[in-house]
């Protein structure tokens, strides 16, 4: 099956704009463990990693994300025994339902919060990151920056590493145990030294720029326009009735000693729309690109 990966308009706005909503996605995630929550967070996760990843998504999510929900789920209720309602002893340690759910939802919100993470590494590149801290904190910012930036070089580099210590013969797949650990730690050294070497590089090349000096002026490809502050308006009035929930309780349950969960009402609703709204927001704008594209064809 091809992979498919889709346009994204969403990652064109501004990096404010990229940036607030990752924040508050992220935020919500992490905070609120609503079943409600829950549920739509993991799901626009999902669908948004699709929609930028394609098939290479899914796999991500059935081969990893899934099984570390599964584990997550499991391990709360072998710990942590308390709650009310108890569904069956094992070995004189009781298992109970809270402990159960809580697990369950842990495990959601765990790797909802990862799947955010993923889409936001492709949309918040390094260079959107520098952009928006590198003025505030620039030291900071560019260790950050490198740190992210690594993360897929170093999958290249060890590639690269590895095919050349193959083509002597010194590859993990060659010899017995002793030398494939010795070739192992070879590779590892290498790619170590060339780490190094080029963190030494580019902190030379940004302090021959001037990085981080006072009055230091810098060329920005990014505009603040009409549309960014259209979408910047949307998504505070957005962040600010999910906030507004979680003042209220809306976004709240408690699962100990027994689950209780505030009744839904008009304006629990409200929340709940405003929050899927908040979370399906890129996709949103890409069918609304996809559909003015379409009209002006």
């Amino acid at each position: 099956m091809e992979d498919k990966k889709f346009e994204d308009s969403f990652s064109s706005y501004h990096p404010i704009i990229n940036f607030i909503y990752f924040l508050g996605v992220i935020s919500c995630s992490m905070f609120f463990m609503h079943p409600v929550f829950l549920g739509i967070s993991i799901i626009s996760a999902m669908s948004y990693s699709f929609y930028l990843k394609g098939m290479k998504a899914i796999k991500f999510n059935l081969l990893y994300m899934i099984p570390t929900l599964l584990f997550v789920a499991l391990i709360n209720p072998i710990f942590n025994h308390e709650g009310m309602t108890i569904l069956l002893y094992i070995n004189k340690n009781a298992l109970t339902l809270e402990a159960v759910t809580y697990g369950v939802a842990s495990g959601i919100m765990f790797i909802s919060v990862l799947i955010w993470f993923s889409s936001y590494n492709v949309i918040m590149t390094s260079d959107k990151f520098m952009y928006i801290f590198g003025r505030i904190i620039p030291s900071t910012s560019l260790i950050i920056s490198m740190v992210l930036r690594f993360v897929p070089r170093f999958k290249r580099q060890i590639k690269v590493i590895s095919d050349g210590q193959k083509s002597i013969g010194k590859d993990v797949t060659n010899g017995n145990v002793f030398q494939r650990t010795n070739h192992g730690i070879r590779i590892l050294s290498i790619l170590t030294t060339w780490s190094l070497e080029n963190s030494f590089e580019t902190a030379d090349s940004m302090k021959a720029r001037g990085y981080g000096l006072k009055g230091r002026t810098s060329f920005s490809p990014f505009k603040f326009s009409k549309r960014d502050r259209i979408a910047l308006i949307i998504l505070l009035i957005l962040i600010g009735t999910v906030i507004m929930g979680g003042v209220y309780g809306e976004n709240s349950i408690d699962y100990f000693p027994s689950i209780i969960v505030k009744p839904i009402e008009s304006f629990s609703i409200y929340v709940y729309t405003s929050y899927l709204i908040l979370c399906i927001f890129p996709i949103i704008i890409n069918i609304w690109e996809e559909i003015k594209w379409k009209l002006l064809k």
